[in-house]
């Protein structure tokens, strides 16, 4: 639940440094303190059963308040590189472990009694940001090889540049075609490789590319084609057939980034809604108690 991105100098690659931080220390914390949580919950003997309304459910939602506000530290806590016990990696570690047992014992609070009030939606958007954050740690564990890979040994301004002097080849090879077919080039040119919005952006589906379309164009045109409009033809869509490759790979790369990026989205936003959602469920509670 943390309020800025989990750092990537303990993710990628080394993702599994803070996962495994000294031997799943914080891992091993947070089952047993799910582990106490369950055995008080199930050792009690009252009826009804302890809900957030028993001393039991307060103690647990005191505990889940308190780590709520510590996990939204993490922001502030990666301003401040530290080494040792303390560390931002033995910190990450201890935020999504500890993240994780907040199912657990906000769970157990609610005394699986839901409806449509405050108490609830809060605890539905626990739910959520702790779900966009195991988002978060798969998508970091298993897409950087795969955003290294899509950029095939360039740079992101490598590859932008590459689609801009194939433009320009591209401008200059339709000089000796006719009017239709130059403006069939044209379209490709006119192409947003940005563009599209964000659904096209992480579906990867580009339905409507210009360019993949002038390239169809063109080899229909060229089967019939002869002489020097052949040649020229030919010219043209051997350069949007590299220009269509060059897209896909730069539409891949940002792809990949938008996959590694999309649930902050979701995961920073959600959070600050759940501190309000919080403060109105602690505040009714104590009006009506």
């Amino acid at each position: 639940m943390a309020t800025r991105s989990i750092p990537r100098t303990d993710l990628g690659a080394s993702h599994e440094g803070f996962l495994r931080h000294r031997r799943f220390l914080w891992l091993k914390v947070a089952l047993i303190l799910s582990l106490l949580a369950l055995l008080g919950y199930a050792l009690i003997d009252v009826q009804p059963r302890p809900n957030g309304g028993s001393a039991y459910g307060y103690a647990l939602g005191t505990v889940a308040v308190l780590l709520i506000l510590w996990l939204t530290l993490l922001g502030v806590r990666k301003r401040a590189m530290t080494r040792g016990r303390w560390s931002l990696k033995a910190w990450t570690s201890a935020h999504v472990y500890l993240g994780l047992s907040l199912v657990v014992v906000a769970t157990l609070h609610t005394g699986f009694q839901f409806g449509w009030n405050v108490h609830t939606f809060a605890y539905a958007l626990m739910i959520l940001v702790i779900a966009s954050g195991v988002y978060g740690i798969v998508a970091y564990a298993r897409l950087p090889r795969q955003l290294g890979a899509s950029r095939s040994d360039m740079t992101r301004p490598q590859m932008i540049d590459a689609l801009v002097k194939l433009d320009r080849q591209l401008a200059t090879a339709a000089q000796p075609l006719g009017h239709e077919e130059a403006r069939i080039v044209q379209s490709s040119l006119d192409e947003n490789a940005f563009g599209g919005g964000l659904w096209r952006r992480l579906s990867g589906r580009h339905s409507r590319c210009r360019t993949a379309r002038a390239l169809a164009e063109a080899r229909r045109r060229l089967a019939v084609a002869t002489g020097d409009r052949a040649q020229a033809l030919e010219a043209v869509a051997a350069l949007l057939e590299r220009k269509a490759a060059a897209l896909a790979r730069l539409r891949g790369h940002l792809r990949i980034k938008a996959l590694l990026e999309i649930w902050l989205y979701v995961h920073v936003p959600i959070t600050f809604a759940l501190l309000a959602a919080l403060a109105a469920h602690i505040v009714s509670v104590f009006f009506y108690w």
